[in-house]
């Protein structure tokens, strides 16, 4: 079945692309952020310390073929753009909403990663009393941090007068570093308890 993105380039697989490895670990540093967040979000799902999932991305079907009456055989479809965020959930009775993205560049963060409907939806979550934040990682450095989305909003925001990125000495100041771990591997929900619930303790 071929998939493709909204501009019409076809999907392949990240598994297609990358060699399987036969000794992979979670410390292993070719996996992707996405990979890493489902990995930690299974972790926490077993161990029943919160309920997080990554948000499908919604399809647009325009080919199916019907072999038999029963049965519908999807032959062509679309990635369409998502509308909110990747992640959300429920951790300590808070609703949780984030983004995950990651880059090459060494000294700052693109906003050209972001979308004018992600950040909306951000500003939502935050006027309804939610956790909302980014995860972003410098693949280059191996290094993670949590940004509220307050601090990309308004960042986001500057992008109309030519502000083009958010700069990495800003994002350590403002965001709080991750360390990478194994079980699990991105262990931001420790992250979350020291920032958005640390008073209440």
């Amino acid at each position: 079945m071929a998939f493709r993105y909204p501009n019409g380039k076809m999907y392949t697989s990240t598994s297609q692309k990358r060699p399987v490895k036969n000794n992979v670990t979670y410390s292993n540093r070719g996996m992707t952020l996405e990979e890493d967040i489902n990995v930690t979000n299974s972790y926490y799902l077993a161990a029943e310390v919160a309920v997080i999932h990554k948000k499908p991305t919604p399809l647009q079907i325009v080919k199916v073929d019907y072999p038999k009456r029963s049965a519908a055989v999807v032959k062509e479809a679309y990635f369409k753009q998502p509308s909110t965020t990747d992640y959300n959930g429920v951790y300590r009775g808070k609703h949780i909403d984030f983004e995950a993205k990651e880059t090459k560049n060494k000294t700052s963060f693109p906003l050209k990663n972001f979308h004018d409907h992600q950040v909306q939806h951000m500003k939502t979550i935050l006027n309804q009393g939610g956790i909302c934040f980014v995860l972003l990682r410098f693949s280059s450095h191996d290094e993670v941090y949590l940004l509220d989305a307050s601090y990309l909003i308004s960042y986001y925001q500057e992008k109309e007068e030519k502000r083009k990125s958010i700069p990495k000495q800003d994002i350590e100041q403002y965001g709080h570093f991750i360390k990478t771990g194994y079980h699990p591997r991105i262990d931001y929900l420790k992250t979350v308890d020291e920032v958005y619930f640390s008073h209440n303790d």
